[in-house]
């Protein structure tokens, strides 16, 4: 169990994940490709698609991976564009590699992991995503690199940095 509520409060320099995981967000005509996930970890909120790392599995293989079972595309032009470092109070660590990509290949189509929404990004909803997305979502869309490391206690962000 980690005693750690704060970002400072973490060690970081001796951190190690106990999960790695990838996120993939499609901006396009002023359009960002998000799903609402029907299970797993965040199962209800609205995110990109992506997921667990499987052995042997680069990062980039795994958000296109991810994103063709999850929402049956293939991502066009998909660049690693940060990171995310979650320290959860139950003793979860999570690493999130995430990407971006400019287009798709397919017709984004619900499955039994996530049903998609092309979503504009004037209207992207917050309030139904995870907390710390709100900080960082803006930079990706921008264009811009991010690193990004947060505590959680369940859904509940305690604190954040970038």
């Amino acid at each position: 169990m980690s005693a750690a509520q704060t970002v400072d409060a973490v060690d970081w320099s001796s951190w190690r994940p106990t999960v790695r995981a990838t996120l993939l967000f499609v901006v396009r005509d002023e359009q960002v490709l998000l799903i609402r996930k029907k299970r797993g970890l965040g199962a209800g909120k609205i995110n990109g698609p992506g997921g667990k790392i499987e052995e042997g599995e680069s990062p980039l293989a795994c958000a296109l991976r991810e994103t063709q079972e999850e929402i049956g595309v293939q991502a066009i032009g998909a660049r690693q564009v940060g990171e995310l470092w979650f320290e959860f109070v139950d003793g979860l660590r999570l690493f999130c590699t995430v990407f971006r990509a400019d287009d798709i290949e397919g017709t984004p189509t619900e499955t039994a992991e996530a049903t998609p929404l092309w979503t504009p990004i004037e209207a992207i909803p917050y309030d139904e995503m995870w907390a710390d997305d709100a900080h960082w979502l803006p930079h990706l869309i921008g264009g811009k690199a991010f690193m990004v490391r947060s505590v959680f206690d369940g859904d509940t962000m305690l604190d954040i940095s970038m």
